[in-house]
């Protein structure tokens, strides 16, 4: 195999999008928590940013080796390095162990709290959410709690000695809750597909009118959600405006969604989607005031 396409294999197996997605949110609460302290560990940030890559890319390649078998089956899954025999399984788990380990050692030296939340979160998507994706809907909600740890990890990671408190918890609530309608406008829109895999991501496992009502509603709970930040008082007024407006331009896409029944309108949910959650991120590292 050349470096190009040893390369080309490796951002396939670590999904370098959403991993790239991972890392982003986990930075930008980063430096939310560093804007708390009044100070910024630039060298912190490039440790979690590194070990957060590691950590994310290791939980994609798990995912990819317990699928193998599946992603064979579907036309968007196909071309992966392990499933078109380009790379066998043993190299992926070694490329996996070795990210997953090497990621928790580094995040490890940030503080103790943000390595466990990185193996957990390992844990929880590869070992509970991807069984789950062909047995229950339900799966949406067990990779729910995966997929919203990297604002905890990262708004921890900038602390010597990590305390609870309302501002990771909202950071939280907020990747939480848009992941029900990001999620399940995916899964609309490529349910054929799912569907050859035996995927169940759909709320009623169809595209039907009572599935497309539950991302409806999910877009109008991440409203109240989103304007936490400022009801709580350590967001300002613009991430307030912001939030509330994309929230109803968003919520008028699952409107659109529970209205038309069609694809089209599930791909204006999923792509608002791609763009609600970065811009609410930055907007809010911009307006704190805690």
């Amino acid at each position: 195999m050349s470096e190009g396409n040893f390369i080309s294999d490796f951002k396939k197996l670590i999904k370098l999008r959403l991993t790239f997605l991972v890392v982003f949110s986990a930075s930008v609460s980063f430096l939310i928590g560093s804007k708390e302290q009044g100070a910024i560990n630039w060298i912190n940030w490039l440790i979690l940013t590194l070990g957060g890559f590691l950590v994310t890319g290791a939980a994609n390649g798990f995912n990819e080796i317990i699928e193998k078998d599946l992603d064979k089956l579907m036309k968007r899954t196909s071309d992966r390095p392990i499933p078109a025999g380009r790379m066998t399984t043993g190299q992926a788990l070694v490329l996996s162990l070795f990210m997953g380990i090497a990621g928790t050692l580094i995040l490890v030296r940030l503080n103790f709290l943000t390595g466990v939340l990185s193996v957990f979160s390992i844990f929880l998507y590869a070992f509970l959410y991807t069984p789950a994706k062909r047995k229950s809907p339900i799966a949406v909600f067990i990779g729910a709690f995966p997929g919203a740890l990297p604002p905890l990890i990262g708004y921890f990671a900038a602390f010597d000695n990590p305390k609870i408190s309302w501002i990771p918890v909202i950071l939280f609530l907020i990747q939480f809750v848009w992941q029900f309608p990001h999620f399940w406008a995916i899964a609309w829109v490529l349910d054929d597909d799912y569907k050859k895999a035996g995927f169940r991501l759909l709320p009623t496992t169809h595209r039907d009118r009572i599935s497309a009502l539950f991302t409806w509603v999910s877009t109008i709970v991440l409203i109240p959600v989103s304007l936490l930040p400022t009801i709580m008082g350590f967001g300002g007024w613009i991430i307030g405006a912001v939030s509330l407006v994309l929230g109803l331009v968003f919520c008028w896409f699952g409107y659109n969604l529970y209205n038309k029944l069609d694809i089209a309108s599930a791909q204006k949910v999923m792509f608002g989607s791609f763009f609600y959650l970065p811009v609410v991120q930055l907007v809010l590292l911009f307006d704190f005031i805690g």
